[in-house]
């Protein structure tokens, strides 16, 4: 009986010793599996994000071409005030150095009046 309490004690730790090579290899295809799914992600990820990077750079270029429409027709309008603003200032230079030396040289005081 000790014979067969031993062979049978031995089956068991056998089929314990399988059992935990199964779950071993379980965990390692589980451990692998996770990582290719992490790696997958990623890729999913990248490409999800190259594809939407590509779609904005798209919308900002279609949306942004009116924006420098506008832009260019500001520049203009404001270069041609900046002219005409000049134009004016060179007209009109001399009559004001003119009266700006007028007022300086010719003093004429004005007692201050009781208020």
């Amino acid at each position: 009986m000790s014979a067969q309490n031993s062979a049978g004690i031995q089956t068991l730790l056998d089929a314990e010793r399988e059992a935990s090579k199964i779950v071993q290899k379980a965990r390692e295809f589980r451990t692998k599996r996770v990582r290719e799914a992490r790696d997958e992600a990623k890729k999913e990820i990248e490409a999800y994000r190259r594809a939407k990077d590509e779609e904005f750079k798209k919308f900002e270029a279609e949306h942004t071409q009116g924006n420098k429409q506008a832009e260019d027709e500001a520049n203009r309008d404001a270069d041609a005030k900046i002219q005409e603003i000049q134009a004016a200032g060179k007209k009109n230079q001399a009559k004001v150095v003119e009266d700006l030396l007028k007022a300086v040289f010719e003093v004429k005081p004005v007692p201050p009046s009781k208020s």
